[in-house]
């Protein structure tokens, strides 16, 4: 079904535990999404799957009640960005002010300055008993870049 084509926006939908093994479903998610549209550049798509792959990773592990959050990935692709919105039911999350790319030597702290780096926009909110998370990457022609981390 590659390159087949499917209307757009076109949605994608993956819910269930914020366990690594969600991890994989998230990854096959974007393949399919991206399967069926031609149109999004292959370097979009990596740069968008890092951010994602990164800040659902951080869910994963940070997350809690460990093994017990719940969440909800929501994919549109449009004719011209890719959108994610990860929801999760962690307890609250308190996002640290952008401090940009840590030392090299630094064993933990790069995964939300290179989603920062890859995408147009990353914000965060806490809804109600939600944490949410928005990342879009642009990928038509005179988008504008990402902002420095």
């Amino acid at each position: 079904m590659t390159g087949e084509g499917r209307a757009l926006p076109a949605s994608y939908v993956a819910t269930g535990l914020a366990v690594p093994e969600q991890l994989d479903e998230l990854h096959e998610l974007l393949r399919s999404a991206v399967a069926e549209h031609a149109e999004v550049p292959a370097e979009a798509l990596m740069m968008f799957e890092t951010a994602v792959m990164e800040i659902a990773g951080n869910v994963v592990e940070h997350g809690r009640p460990h093994g017990q959050v719940l969440w909800r990935f929501d994919l549109t692709v449009s004719a011209h960005s890719l959108t994610a919105l990860l929801s999760d039911s962690g307890e609250e999350y308190e996002r640290p002010p952008s401090a940009g790319m840590p030392d090299e030597w630094a064993e933990a702290g790069r995964g939300l300055p290179m989603a920062e780096a890859t995408l147009h926009e990353l914000t965060f909110e806490r809804r109600g008993e939600v944490n949410q998370w928005r990342m879009v990457r642009h990928y038509a022609a005179g988008a504008p870049e990402p902002a420095a981390p």
